[in-house]
């Protein structure tokens, strides 16, 4: 369901999140006004003001220059919703406002001045920001931390991440679209699945790296 109806909705100008009462063509159609020119908040809002079920609905994106959250006075408590620099986050049935503080707070640390020191905008040395599909795990962590869904009775949950690009790679990184269903500990479950994919992947690379190098040189000599 989490790739599939709540967040596909990705293309080179924006991105759009469907939550509470899912509506797949609110964020569906709202891409396409993005694409089309519309900011995000006039591309949203439109959509709201003429969708009946908006009292129970979450939406919230993003694009180049700003960013849109709403969340209907009906959603499922505790609901609700921030905005940062360039990202958004929302949820419903949590256990209270905490979780989506942390889980902003948590994410708002590296997705802002990632290769560059705040106070002089000089460049961090060491290592790079960890990738995207990381610190959007760690995010969701630190928020299941300050209590996360407070639905106890429903033992079986699920969690996902998927990181579109839209850049062309050789390569696909499958730590880029990850899920777990049906399971008592989604999270930890998540972070276990992104260490294992991150594993495979590096040792894919390894393994074949002289055959991927002569691959790139043999396309290089035919152009």
């Amino acid at each position: 369901m989490y790739k599939r109806q709540l967040c596909p909705f990705v293309s080179e100008t924006g991105a759009v999140a469907t939550q509470s009462l899912v509506n797949v063509d609110l964020g569906r159609t709202g891409i396409e006004y993005i694409d089309d020119g519309l900011g995000v908040g006039d591309a949203l809002e439109s959509l709201l003001n003429a969708d009946e079920g908006a009292p129970q609905r979450q939406l919230h994106g993003v694009d180049a220059q700003e960013t849109f959250a709403f969340s209907g006075a009906e959603c499922g408590e505790w609901f609700g919703h921030q905005e940062g620099e360039h990202f958004t986050v929302a949820g419903n049935l949590l256990t209270g406002e905490a979780v989506l503080e942390e889980t902003a707070a948590t994410y708002a640390d590296v997705a802002v001045h990632e290769t560059t020191d705040e106070t002089d905008g000089s460049p961090r040395e060491g290592d790079g920001p960890e990738p995207l599909a990381k610190r959007l795990i760690d995010a969701l962590a630190a928020g299941h931390e300050q209590g996360g869904d407070k639905r106890e009775g429903l033992t079986v949950q699920s969690a996902a991440v998927v990181v579109e690009s839209t850049e062309s790679h050789d390569v696909t990184k499958p730590y880029n679209d990850l899920r777990v269903d049906a399971t008592e500990t989604p999270i930890a479950d998540l972070q276990e699945t992104y260490k294992l994919a991150v594993d495979g992947y590096e040792a894919t690379l390894e393994r074949y790296a002289e055959a991927y190098e002569q691959d790139s040189l043999d396309e290089a000599t035919e152009r």
